[in-house]
């Protein structure tokens, strides 16, 4: 037993000892081979902000009956250009037609009636004048003639109502557009209650389009009308559109306790390879910069063992004050006006720079300043981290080592 115990601790020696070579051996490298790095440049950059949408036609027309009956002919169909006034199907119209011929006999044997109570009218006001009757017998003259005339005016008003509904029976197109829905057959039968039922939607012009997507409450301070728009559409993934924020509605909407407003952007479309329904992929340019100072988001995020730091800058001074910015608002997600601290290449040494943050577009970040200054000039290398092939010591980006 006691030689097992032996034996573990020998063995535990031996291990405590070989990771003590290997961590030193790993800051004993040099560090212009060990870390992978990037100059420091100017250029421009944008910041910017996503979301998906869907694609619309700026104005669809549902079309719809006000009559009820049985599809009886169809004249057009899917994708089928159309003009305003043009036929686009027939209803049965033998009972709207039934219903517009009793109403005009109505409107005959009205007219008739009035001819027939003006000529009593006539007779008794020429022999009231004679004293032949009396004026109680002519005012009930009157009185029928009021009312026969009452009753033509109804029955011609029911002549009428039968005769639209005779020409609704026929469904024209209210616009010029293209046919993009028919939700009805032939023999299918239509009724129009209290809802018109939908038959046909009709996309005006799909020359010109819209894009109808949500954003959040934290990235709607940053949209304006009139921004420019990119997006892309999975049946075209390597093609980028251009479209503008048209409109930002102040209707709010609020899933999940999360608060979203809804954003449409007009997008032209000359070759009609836009269509509706489709997903677009938005992007808006917020911000941008040009003729700033750039460092790759990746140098940001690089952390080096603290031993490496300790001896490449010269000291716990200067691992602490890398720490100690790093506590200041390197973590997480970096925005503007935040600090950070990168780690440049001078003299053969890591050195961290602490360095205040603009904004991004999340590859490049904006930097406004950084402390020691002269560390921070264009063609100053940045590392982003650590070299794993050729030989070289396995990454350590994010590990630490005590």
């Amino acid at each position: 037993m006691k030689k097992k115990i032996v034996l573990g601790g020998i063995f535990l020696a031996v291990l405590a000892g070989l990771l003590y070579w290997w961590g030193s051996s790993r800051a004993a490298q040099d560090p212009a081979q060990r870390y992978r790095t990037v100059a420091v440049e100017r250029g421009s950059v944008v910041q910017s902000v996503s979301a998906n949408g869907t694609l619309n036609p700026v104005v669809l027309v549902s079309v719809g009956t006000q009559v009820s009956g049985t599809v009886k002919k169809l004249y057009v169909d899917f994708n089928d250009q159309v003009k305003a006034g043009q036929p686009l199907l027939e209803l049965d119209d033998a009972l709207v037609a039934a219903s517009e011929r009793q109403s005009a006999a109505n409107v005959i044997n009205a007219q008739a009636s009035l001819d027939l109570a003006q000529a009593n009218e006539t007779r008794m006001r020429a022999l009231l004048a004679q004293e032949y009757v009396s004026r109680q017998e002519y005012d009930q003259a009157a009185q029928t003639l009021k009312s026969a005339r009452a009753q033509l005016a109804q029955a011609q008003a029911a002549n009428a109502r039968d005769r639209a509904n005779l020409g609704y029976t026929t469904i024209r197109s209210p616009v010029d557009g293209v046919v993009i829905d028919r939700v009805v057959d032939l023999g299918q039968t239509v009724a129009a209650s209290f809802q018109t039922p939908t038959l046909i939607k009709i996309a005006q012009d799909l020359t010109e389009m819209r894009i109808d997507t949500s954003f959040a409450e934290a990235d709607l301070g940053n949209i304006r009308e009139g921004l420019p728009a990119r997006f892309t559409v999975d049946a075209f993934p390597d093609r980028q559109f251009e479209g503008v924020v048209q409109q930002i509605r102040l209707n709010p909407t609020t899933q999940q306790n999360v608060v979203t407003y809804n954003v449409r952007i007009s997008v032209a479309n000359p070759e009609h390879i836009l269509l509706p329904g489709m997903t677009a992929y938005v992007t808006i340019g917020v911000q941008s910069r040009d003729d700033v100072l750039l460092v790759p988001n990746a140098a940001l995020r690089f952390k080096p063992a603290e031993t490496v730091v300790d001896k490449a800058s010269g000291g716990d001074k200067a691992a602490e004050k890398m720490r100690a910015a790093e506590a200041g608002g390197a973590k997480g997600k970096k925005r503007a006006g935040q600090g950070a601290t990168i780690h440049v290449l001078a003299e053969g040494k890591l050195q961290p720079v602490n360095v205040r943050l603009g904004i991004t577009d999340g590859r490049n970040t904006e930097v406004l300043g950084g402390e020691p200054t002269s560390l921070l000039q264009p063609g100053t290398l940045v590392v982003v981290g650590e070299n794993t092939s050729g030989g070289k010591a396995p990454s350590s980006v994010g590990m630490r080592m005590f």
